[in-house]
């Protein structure tokens, strides 16, 4: 019987082996294996996480600027009001959200920086003053941030001047009364500095796993028999051991060959 020419030659399956092989090794994780290596890799792990912690307490202590707030309030409540008149009420608490937005309005802002001979734009100031409205009370927190604690008790009272005179004058209506001036804060609100060491630290810990996990995921070497039927589907029929060629004391033992030659 003629045999067909050029006929490949049938391989006894190895590139089916080497692709269920990286098929298996790209879809499958051994979460054992990986919690063993995160083990084993301790040393890296600490480090990083020290190494995160002291770069975010470097960071925030000489780099950032602490950023200090003073808050000022001001009571929305006209002189004719009483407790027992509840339209009255209603109206004031109603009359609150337009308060607020008298805080951003450009007249607000230019007679602050005009007053205090301050070197800042409308949205410099709008950005760092913040009014707001408690629940259920007719009371505005007008609140400024500055990286000088002086600058923002000085800032947030004159706010609250300023809007006061300015509802009272562009509404028709009685001027809101201050009822707490803003003080000198002695504590910075930014940056945390507990938040940002934690942040650090945790950012040392997903990053040194990172590191154990792409090592794992790229070490593609098959060094135990399980490793065998785990990634070719192929059962071990025996097992040779390796030959240690090193005496009691730890030296290299040395043994002739056929040939008469020293071989280590």
């Amino acid at each position: 019987m003629n045999q067909p020419k050029n006929t490949p030659p049938v391989r006894a399956g190895s590139d089916q082996i080497a692709q269920r092989t990286q098929n298996n090794k790209n879809n499958e994780i051994d979460l054992v294996e990986l919690f063993f290596r995160l083990l084993a890799a301790w040393k890296l792990i600490a480090a990083l996480c020290l190494l995160g912690a002291l770069s975010a307490f470097g960071i925030t202590r000489f780099l950032m600027t602490p950023q200090y707030k003073a808050t000022s309030t001001i009571y929305v409540l006209s002189r004719k009001d009483s407790a027992i008149n509840m339209s009255d009420l209603q109206i004031g608490t109603a009359l609150t959200q337009d308060y607020i937005k008298v805080f951003s309005m450009w007249e607000v802002h230019e007679e602050v920086i005009s007053n205090l001979n301050l070197p800042y734009t409308y949205v410099y100031m709008k950005k760092h003053l913040s009014v707001t409205n408690t629940s259920n009370t007719r009371m505005l927190d007008i609140g400024f941030t500055s990286p000088d604690p002086r600058e923002a008790a000085d800032v947030a009272n004159e706010y609250a001047k300023v809007a006061s005179a300015f509802i009272a004058e562009t509404m028709s209506t009685d001027k809101p009364n201050i009822v707490s001036v803003a003080l000198e804060p002695s504590n910075p609100v930014s940056p945390s500095m507990t938040k940002n060491v934690v942040l650090g630290f945790l950012c040392g810990a997903v990053l040194s796993a990172g590191i154990v996990f792409v090592q794992m995921m790229m070490d593609d070497k098959i060094k135990t028999a399980e490793d065998i039927r785990r990634y070719t589907g192929l059962t071990n029929l025996a097992i040779v051991p390796k030959e240690d060629l090193r005496d009691g004391e730890g030296n290299n033992v040395k043994k002739k060959t056929s040939r008469g030659r020293e071989q280590a």
